[in-house]
């Protein structure tokens, strides 16, 4: 499918201050990032060394979730708050099960338009395709994807590393029970959200860097997290550390001791 067209109007990227998705980017070795933003992500890594770690689990919790999803018959997948591409992309990670597998990919960020090249090269069995949107805008996104994914069939939602820069004031609640309500039966959620229960002290620290730079962010408790999958099925192993998600083991894996992650994750059926 042809990918959106990179006009100068939709490419202004602002370079004066840090971008999550370009730390992120940073964390992961990548190099579509800025000054400001590695410059921020040393302050992190001065408060909690192990972020690039962190970040790598959270990419590696997304590989799991999708082949899974795969396994369990999802052809469709709606990626809202994609980032900067990384390979392997969740498209290739669902085609490699299935190659007629459709995937959009939703982003608000024009450094990710500038990238949507890379994000659009899928099977020639399969599609993929990019809508520029503000998580925010439901209905622009739901109308777009539309053009890909049939919504009368089941859909794998992934929301991975993105309800934590969106407010509850900014409805981080009501976008997703939007996004849920339009899921066909069979549908699956699958989300990854920073907390700060695992490392109180740090993740104070982190939420004071990000204030000071006049960045969104907020971290929420598992009761908080699991109200996101309410009237949801949750799968094995439930709600847990990003390492911990292995529903072929059914179990958590490590103790609580053990964690190493920032943040929750879950899958969840639409039934």
């Amino acid at each position: 499918m042809a990918g959106p067209e990179n006009d100068s109007t939709s490419l202004r990227i602002d370079t004066s201050r840090p971008h999550p998705a370009r730390m992120y980017d940073w964390f992961l070795g990548g190099k579509d990032n800025y000054p400001v933003d590695e410059a921020m992500g040393r302050q992190m890594l001065a408060v909690e060394p192990g972020v690039p770690v962190m970040a790598k689990v959270n990419r590696a919790f997304m590989h799991r979730a999708t082949s899974w999803l795969a396994g369990q018959g999802i052809r469709q997948f709606l990626d809202i708050g994609t980032g900067i591409p990384t390979e392997p992309n969740l498209h290739q990670v669902a085609q490699r099960t299935a190659p007629t597998t459709r995937v959009v990919y939703c982003d608000h960020d024009p450094i990710v338009l500038a990238h949507a090249a890379a994000l659009l090269k899928g099977t020639p069995e399969g599609a993929v395709d990019y809508v520029q949107a503000d998580a925010r805008d439901v209905d622009a996104i739901l109308e777009q994807a539309g053009r890909t994914l049939d919504f009368t069939q089941p859909v794998g939602l992934s929301l991975i590393a993105l309800l934590h820069f969106v407010s509850d004031e900014d409805g981080a609640y009501a976008l997703v029970d939007r996004l849920v309500s339009v899921l066909a039966p069979g549908s699956y959620l699958t989300i990854s959200h920073l907390t700060a229960d695992f490392h109180p002290e740090e993740a104070r620290k982190v939420d004071e860097m990000y204030k000071a730079n006049a960045l969104t962010l907020a971290p929420r408790t598992r009761e908080r997290f699991a109200a996101f999958f309410e009237g949801l099925d949750i799968v094995e192993p439930g709600i847990v550390a990003g390492e911990a998600w292995h529903p072929e083991l059914g179990a958590p894996v490590p103790g609580q001791d053990d964690i190493v992650s920032a943040g929750y994750v879950a899958v969840a059926r639409k039934g």
